[in-house]
């Protein structure tokens, strides 16, 4: 799902996502709730319209970017209580107004607020957390008012196997549209991030949608597709692009390394998207280095390419019972 934070992908239109193949987007309550409030966009007709994307949005609940603060935040048993990042102003966000939040949106998917766990964290510190988000999901669940948008909860429980698996199976009890795999992507090494979700992903039954929030490189997708994730969002396609690292079928490349300074190849050769079909290496290292702002569209552009593109070859090599064999050569190809 690309990630539209503020009710827009960075540097693309709406239009342009529905043509790179985009069937999903993320929306951030957190953000649309500061600015430019959930009631002006409720009256406004609701994200959809106010942005004009026409296909199905996930909401996020707000409460990554509330751990996110650090030092502006306090958990507490009601709710979050956090300062705004744009103006200082104390909010005070619980699981009943999260719900009203992305109701008021009109998100298609809502996720439940939670308490994200910063790694490392002890066992206790960790037990609480968890428990607090348990508490927090059912009442996300009794603040719904309506059955027009899905209810993912998510699981935490930080990098505790045992944990993990009892916090599956106590929001399994719960009973929500789909569940969300979360507290993953904050510090840890790779190999525990694949651990926590080996262990929690196969408890969670096979017809219900399985989400890991923040992840990842194209290598975490594929990973994580094999261990049967379903969904993934991540900033890295648009944020990375905006940076002049574009991904590619055999790896990365960092554009405004001075070796592209002359080549006229495009970014991938086997990539055919809009930037690599009209423009070369030499030409997209010019933009970046002078900062213009076609940069970051032309770049964007690719990225999210390769990324729906990737996810597009996965989801047909399982159609095909092919995924092993898709596997192998994605890896094979990547440059050592």
């Amino acid at each position: 799902m690309p990630v539209g934070t503020q009710a827009s992908v960075k540097a693309l239109t709406p239009g342009e996502l529905y043509t790179l193949g985009a069937e999903i987007i993320l929306g951030n309550t957190y953000h649309l709730y500061l600015r430019p409030g959930h009631n002006l966009i409720r009256a406004l007709g609701g994200l959809h319209r106010f942005m004009n994307w026409h296909l199905p949005i996930l909401t996020d609940s707000g409460g990554f970017q509330v751990y996110s603060l650090s030092s502006f935040r306090k958990i507490e048993e009601e709710g979050a209580i956090f300062r705004s990042h744009i103006d200082g102003s104390l909010h005070h966000l619980s699981p009943e107004l999260a719900i009203e939040i992305q109701e008021a949106l009109g998100a298609d998917i809502m996720m439940c607020l939670d308490t994200c766990i910063p790694y490392p964290a002890g066992l206790e510190q960790v037990r609480s957390a968890t428990d607090l988000t348990t508490r927090w999901a059912q009442r996300c669940l009794m603040a719904r008012t309506s059955d027009k948008s899905l209810l993912f909860a998510i699981v935490q429980g930080g990098m505790y196997r045992q944990v993990r698996q009892d916090h599956t199976y106590r929001l399994l009890e719960l009973g929500f549209d789909g569940y969300a795999l979360g507290g993953l992507s904050v510090g840890e090494p790779k190999e525990m991030l694949f651990e926590m979700i080996e262990c929690s992903r196969p408890l969670i039954p096979d017809y219900f949608p399985v989400y890991v929030m923040g992840v990842g490189t194209p290598e975490d997708l594929v990973e994580c597709v094999a261990m049967g994730v379903d969904m993934f969002d991540c900033v890295m396609p648009t944020r990375n692009a905006r940076n002049g690292m574009l991904f590619t079928s055999f790896g990365h490349i960092v554009i405004k390394n001075a070796r592209f300074a002359d080549d006229e190849g495009p970014i991938d050769p086997e990539c055919g998207c809009y930037t690599c079909r009209n423009y070369s290496r030499a030409y997209l290292r010019h933009l970046f280095m002078a900062r213009e702002l076609l940069s970051y569209r032309l770049n964007t552009i690719h990225n999210l390419y390769y990324y729906l593109g990737l996810m597009t070859e996965m989801r047909r090599a399982i159609e095909e019972d092919r995924f092993h064999r898709f596997r192998k050569d994605f890896y094979r190809k990547r440059i050592k």
